[in-house]
């Protein structure tokens, strides 16, 4: 990591209130000790958005690693952009909108106000450090042949080739607007990268101003034909606004890009129609009104930015001047050049040991489950080779009766598994997708692979009212011999052969008899009219998830026991209050937070027994893992759920009991993995501060678990070469 990114970025958080622990309990349990606890300076609560940004800034460490290929620092660029726009649309819009005439305060203590001023300071800082490495991987990609060009500096037959690429391409869909009084300001859509140009008239001394759209469709870089130099679009426009304004003189024109409020509520209470109310959900996103920031270069003077930010209704506090390119998230398509010098070396996941393939064929997976549950991580272990495989195989089983199945995100009709949930319906099995409408940017693709599941068939559900169901569940009803067996498959990530190979997850697959009841409970709640309050194994949100996981911090704060959490977010204040009061009486609590953190660790008498580390890699850590107790005598969980309260109280989410010796002696040497790392490791100090861990012994999480898996197979596959040979 980048020794420049050890905390430095954190700010002060201002006072929070002191609240004492929890004391509720779940029907007889015995109650935990309450301990007073004097808040620390700097209050209880690290916030969550500043805590998020922390998260990204962790990306951009990657970029800036010297050691990584120089395509995968261009890809963390990308990703930190992207990051970016989506927490200023959802995050900063949020708290905008709750802005006027609120003065409510966040659990850490801040005003709408404050959390805004900080989150921009923040943020300049982060802009400038992400510029500073464009330029450097920028220099260094050109030594290694591929360079990015201005215009301006090609010679006669490059200049000519783009013109014709203009001419064909990009010229017959652009618009040029005019902004004079009989010409209103135009709408500027959400992300959208525009030309701001001023115009003369040749025979007038006045000047207008107009608006070009930089067209969101064609790529954001052109590739020159040796394949080898990039120009970026909007300089290829500007390059040619005389013949968007013939006749005129080009006086100047600077680029800009507004990202709008995204965060809508969905009033379902009032809608009679689901699907009709996300559609209407999403035309208000695409015109939103409301502006959260305005990106502008170095080159606007300041005519043209007072238009702008009089315009858009903006201020000072909106504005963010960037020293090089807009929209750095176009590094994606860089990305994918043909370079394996310039990337990491593939990765080929490996086939989980239990379900490897036989040296007959592939083996039977209903018979492999049978015999005990599996559990399978993404992306070391095959999701094609695992889940896919387990909802195809109970497509194309005639003793299968009916598949039942949540789809948070998947990768749209072309999916496998939609595919098979489709080929399901249309041989007659009872099949029921479960699909949220309202997963936030995927709402459009949800909609449309909704209705080819409709139209071939599939019972489609669009959830709950007032309830986003996140949970990763999976329900097989098949006939055998001995009755109808239920098989299941819970799981912490998404039904989606694309992020399986980005995201690290967990999944267990089982055909335990009650964790089938609770599924067929779980569904028939979320299907029909029900009350569902109780499961046998299952945790569920927002029924007995919280008042559970509450119970069992509290358990192991009577018997100073130890607390393991794997999460992407961790800011629910009754959890944090309980991991508090957990750790003054001696409970030993590791955290390992990918991204929002609201607990301070190490702060004496309150949290000082609390160590929370996060792990930035190669893959985004998804996963999410409870441990409750010691080694061999523990209560492991898996699931769908964080600890906010979004997730805890709004939400359907589902955690699975891991109960199998083996799987939970898996699950610990991940833990240990996790716990050891110190390369892509970082730690949260008291005051909000996190900081690379000081490499000693070289573990890479991530790599170390990559081969463990490899290893595992390896060790099968001979086993059944050796077996093979004997059989010979």
């Amino acid at each position: 990591m980048s020794e420049g990114t050890d905390g430095t970025d954190s700010l002060s958080v201002v006072h929070g209130a002191s609240r004492r622990p929890d004391e509720d309990e779940s029907e007889g349990a015995e109650p935990a000790r309450s301990f007073t606890v004097v808040a620390p300076k700097g209050g209880r609560y690290l916030n969550r958005h500043l805590s998020w940004l922390d998260f990204n800034a962790r990306v951009l460490a990657l970029a800036e690693e010297t050691a990584l290929p120089l395509l995968e620092r261009a890809k963390f660029l990308a990703i930190f952009s992207s990051n970016l726009d989506e927490f200023f649309q959802v995050r900063v819009g949020g708290l905008i909108e709750r802005h006027a005439g609120l003065l409510t305060l966040s659990p850490d203590g801040m005003s709408v106000g404050v959390q805004l001023e900080a989150i921009r300071e923040r943020v300049l800082r982060l802009v400038v450090r992400q510029i500073a490495v464009f330029h450097e991987v920028a220099a260094q990609l050109e030594a290694a042949g591929l360079r990015f060009s201005d215009y301006s500096s090609l010679d006669d037959d490059d200049r000519a080739h783009l013109d014709r690429v203009f001419e064909e391409q990009v010229f017959p869909v652009l618009t040029p607007l005019a902004v004079d009084p009989a010409h209103p300001f135009p709408y500027i859509s959400n992300l959208s990268l525009n030309l701001a140009v001023v115009v003369g008239d040749p025979d007038a001394a006045a000047t207008r101003i107009a608006r070009v759209k930089v067209p969101q469709l064609l790529p954001r870089f052109v590739i020159m034909p040796d394949g080898e130099r990039f120009v970026p679009l909007e300089q290829l426009i500007a390059a040619h606004l005389e013949q968007l304004f013939p006749g005129m003189r080009i006086l100047g024109h600077h680029p800009f890009r507004v990202t709008r409020n995204a965060d809508f509520a969905l009033e379902e209470e009032e809608a009679e129609d689901l699907l009709t109310a996300v559609e209407a959900i999403l035309r208000m996103r695409r015109r939103s009104p409301r502006v959260v920031r305005l990106e502008i270069d170095t080159t606007m003077d300041g005519e043209v930015l007072n238009l702008l930010m009089r315009e858009l209704e903006i201020g000072e506090e909106a504005v963010y001047r960037v020293d090089g390119p807009l929209d750095l998230g176009g590094l994606w398509a860089l990305h994918r050049l043909d370079r394996p010098d310039l990337h990491d070396p593939p990765f080929k996941p490996a086939t989980q040991v239990r379900l490897g393939a036989a040296h007959e064929g592939p083996p039977d997976l209903f018979k492999v489950i049978a015999g005990g549950d599996v559990l399978v991580h993404f992306p070391y272990d095959s999701f094609s080779t695992s889940v896919e495989a387990f909802i195809e195989q109970a497509a194309r089983d005639p003793d299968v009766l009916a598949i039942k199945q949540t789809l948070y995100r998947t990768s749209g009709p072309d999916s496998p598994i939609v595919q098979a949930l489709v080929a399901a319906a249309e041989a007659g099995k009872q099949v029921v997708a479960l699909v949220e409408l309202t997963a936030r940017f995927d709402e459009a693709t949800n909609i449309a692979w909704a209705r080819v599941l409709e139209q071939s068939g599939v019972h489609v559900v669009y959830g709950l009212v007032g309830l986003k169901t996140h949970a990763k569940t999976a329900l097989v009803v098949r006939r055998e011999a001995g009755g109808i067996r239920r098989y299941c498959h819970v799981g912490t990530g998404n039904y989606n052969q694309q992020t399986a190979r980005l995201y690290e997850d967990l999944g267990l697959l089982s055909c335990d008899p009650e964790l089938g009841a609770d599924l067929t409970d779980l569904f028939n709640y979320l299907t029909g009219y029900s009350r569902q309050r109780r499961f046998r194994k299952l945790l569920v949100a927002p029924t007995t998830l919280r008042p559970r996981l509450v119970e069992l911090i509290h358990r192991e704060t009577r018997r100073r026991g130890r607390i393991f959490m794997k999460l992407n977010h961790l800011v629910d204040p009754e959890v944090v209050e309980a991991l508090y009061a957990a750790s003054t009486a001696g409970a030993e609590i590791d955290l390992v937070v990918r991204s929002a953190c609201g607990v301070r660790p190490g702060v004496k008498g309150m949290s000082e027994n609390i160590r929370v580390r996060s792990i930035v890699g190669r893959w985004l850590e998804h996963s999410r893992i409870w441990r409750f107790g010691e080694n061999g005598a523990a209560d492991w969980f898996i699931g769908s759920a964080d600890m906010m309260s979004r997730n805890l109280d709004g939400r359907v989410e589902a955690l699975v009991p891991v109960t199998d010796p083996g799987l939970q002696e898996r699950l610990s040497a991940i833990v240990d993995v996790l716990l050891a790392d110190d390369v892509r490791a970082w730690t949260l100090d008291s005051e909000g501060g996190w900081h690379p861990v000081t490499r000693r012994s070289g573990v890479n999480a991530q790599q170390r678990l990559a081969e463990m898996a490899r290893a595992g197979a390896e060790l099968r596959d001979a086993d059944a070469a050796r077996a093979l040979g004997a059989e010979a």
